[in-house]
């Protein structure tokens, strides 16, 4: 067969690569599932392992940091949080902040920092992203009990904090974190295989978003001292999340069930982008990574 009666010839079978974009295959993450655990095993393992203090990382950050909020904040800048403890009202915020900036650090460089194995191996990537996710619920859920522990003492010194009905929500609240951050995590790892100074924006951009997420002020605080730019936390789904959980865990302020709401929306709508990007850059990321 010539070249010419070769091009012209009708294959039997074809094999092409699945281009549909609105393809997720999320039914492959539960065949590969048992792929998943062993990922999240291996992170949970190996992540302080060759540091020095190891786990004890998981305590020390978010107690630092409170504390440095308690005093720059609270103390020299005069932020009130009523009739909660200071300290107890910056560990709740840091406790669900931390979960959410450590889903999308970890998320937002899949392709660059898995290149090496996804090369190699089919299996749905959106596994890696996905492993990030559910590795730091372990870290946490640490950190969690380290705010209960500080929550005891506290009420045991007759602090105006209690847990109240909304509390058994605190879940779906870490579930919208998880959402959020895993959204975003896979738009920016979509844009990283392009552009690759985005990702010295990542940590400089995460600082700048505390600001406006009522991590170390209450909610409504912005709205009497700053009024001009009180839209710029209005709309920020995190900052819903944050007063949430000091409302669910200390029973401070008030509950934004309508931001809730929007919250919910706007973390499937990130979800549903973020998936539809990372699909489509899994098929060609190898080129430019």
């Amino acid at each position: 067969m010539n070249l010419k009666e070769s091009t012209n010839a009708t294959w039997l079978f074809e094999i092409t690569p699945k281009n549909k974009f609105f393809s997720l295959h999320l039914k492959e993450v539960w065949v590969y599932r048992d792929l998943l655990f062993l990922f999240v095993k291996r992170d949970i393992v190996t992540v302080y392992k060759q540091t020095i203090l190891g786990p004890l990382w998981y305590f020390i950050q978010p107690l630092l940091t409170s504390l440095t909020f308690t005093i720059v904040f609270n103390n020299l800048a005069g932020i009130s949080t009523g009739s909660v403890p200071p300290f107890l009202f910056n560990l709740a915020s840091i406790t669900v902040w931390n979960y959410f900036t450590a889903c999308l650090n970890g998320t937002s460089n899949t392709f660059a920092s898995n290149a090496g194995i996804f090369g190699k191996v089919y299996f749905p990537r959106i596994i890696a992203p996905l492993t990030v996710v559910l590795s730091n619920l372990i870290k946490f859920f640490i950190q969690l009990f380290i705010f209960l522990c500080f929550f005891i003492y506290y009420y045991s010194q007759d602090a105006l904090v209690s847990f109240n009905s909304w509390t058994f929500f605190f879940p779906f609240v870490i579930i919208l974190l998880g959402i959020l951050g895993l959204g975003f995590g896979m738009i920016i790892s979509a844009l990283v295989t392009k552009y690759r100074d985005l990702t010295y924006l990542i940590g400089f951009g995460i600082q700048l978003l505390m600001y406006i997420s009522a991590v170390f002020f209450p909610l409504d605080l912005i709205a009497v001292k700053m009024p001009k730019y009180a839209w710029l936390v209005q709309y920020n789904p995190l900052a819903y999340c944050i007063e949430a959980t000091r409302y669910m865990l200390l029973s401070t302020g008030s509950f934004p069930f309508w931001g809730i709401v929007y919250t919910l929306f706007f973390s499937i709508a990130v979800l549903f982008i973020g998936l539809l990007l990372f699909n489509h850059t899994e098929k060609k990321f190898i080129d430019t990574v």
